[in-house]
């Protein structure tokens, strides 16, 4: 039986709505994605016209309660439809993601019904585009040396900070901004305020040059005595740490199933790759070397998307997710950097060069491995988990 990569995505596995998510993910991908992914990746375009049809299509707010605008998914369909948008433009899906983990589920879990209306719905609906804004120059990893602050003034917040690494930073229209309202206090004096793009003292920064991702905005963002009021707070006074480590284990999910993706879409060009390219009078599929990085690619990207479900499946369960979302993406990440690097070997010369697309996935794949928490702090919180 020659059993595809779709195997452990089969009906024995999914539910009929789960995979007509994924097919239409993949469909997508393949007809409006992959056309025009290395000319934005070689001059760092943002796909607008495409995020704009993944909002159409429901993928910018899968998990939102229709009454708010979304598709009131299960987080296993989300994971697979950010696989399938993955394989192709790494970029988009890290833009979906950030606006489906980040954003949406914060506002919809604890926003108020006000915040809901105004900023969620539109958010769900893919209409416009959210940013959290968490890294700082010095508050990476360290999540609670926060240096922005949120000072009380009565009836609003006077915001004043810089944050660093923004996804989506330049084309959001709202952003979840994490800062110090009490320092005294350290991690149970932060908030979490919602800010809106164009608000007096707001600068979008320049946009950084990266490795990978290059379709994706990433951006500094500067705030001077920005005036927030204060029923633009998220939760109560001192809530904001909170808000922020339950959104990033939420987030982590995402981004195990964009490094599945990657790997993945990897995988699937070096066998075809291997069975059309010949040497020495045969395909190179029929030399042991090339069978054998073939076997590790698919055995390690199955157990990826095995770990991925299953955090999907216990946060749907609602079940503490933290130490599985932690594993999924800390492994996901390493098999998404291994395999590129095996794809590029795969392909030989032709790796190296972007027609071919996977020096690109190998460029993308290094990130997985850095935001929403290094691979070294995802061990600590396993090791945290498990020694409880």
């Amino acid at each position: 039986m020659n059993l595809s990569l779709d195997t452990i995505q089969s009906s024995d596995f999914l539910t009929e709505e789960q995979i007509e998510v994924r097919d239409a993910a993949r469909d997508f991908a393949q007809r409006e994605l992959l056309p025009g992914v290395i000319e934005r990746d070689t001059h760092e375009k943002f796909p607008h016209e495409q995020m704009k049809m993944m909002g159409e299509l429901g993928f910018l707010g899968m998990m939102v309660d229709p009454k708010y605008g979304g598709s009131g998914m299960d987080t296993v369909s989300y994971v697979l439809a950010i696989e399938e948008i993955s394989k192709i433009d790494a970029s988009a899906g890290v833009a979906m993601s950030v606006n489906n983990s980040l954003v949406c589920w914060g506002l919809e879990k604890y926003g108020t019904e006000a915040q809901k209306q105004k900023y969620l719905v539109p958010l769900a609906k893919g209409e416009i585009l959210g940013a959290f804004c968490l890294s700082e120059p010095e508050a990476g990893s360290d999540a609670t040396s926060q240096h922005t602050t949120a000072e009380d003034k009565g009836d609003y917040y006077l915001l004043n900070g810089t944050k660093n690494w923004i996804t989506n930073g330049g084309n959001a229209s709202v952003y979840l901004v994490i800062a110090q309202t009490d320092p005294e206090k350290k991690h149970k004096g932060i908030n979490c305020l919602i800010v809106e793009k164009g608000q007096e003292g707001f600068v979008v920064g320049k946009k950084e040059e990266k490795l990978g991702i290059r379709g994706s905005d990433t951006h500094s963002l500067m705030f001077t005595d920005v005036k927030v009021p204060k029923e633009n707070r998220i939760g109560e006074d001192g809530f904001g740490f909170r808000l922020a480590m339950e959104t990033l284990n939420g987030g982590r999910i995402g981004i195990a199933a964009q490094a599945l993706g990657i790997a993945a879409g990897a995988y699937e060009l070096s066998l075809k790759y291997s069975k059309e390219r010949k040497t020495f009078g045969k395909p190179i599929s029929e030399h042991q070397a090339i069978q054998f990085k073939l076997a590790d690619m698919i055995t390690s990207i199955n157990a990826a998307r095995l770990l991925t479900l299953q955090a999907a499946r216990v946060k749907d369960a609602g079940l503490n997710y933290v130490n599985a979302a932690a594993q999924a993406k800390l492994f996901a990440s390493q098999v998404a950097m291994d395999t590129t690097i095996e794809a590029v070997q795969v392909h030989g010369g032709y790796g190296y060069v972007k027609e071919y697309h996977v020096e690109r996935l190998m460029r993308d794949a290094k990130i997985t491995q850095i935001y929403e928490g290094t691979s070294e702090i995802h061990k600590i919180v396993i090791a945290r988990e498990i020694l409880k």
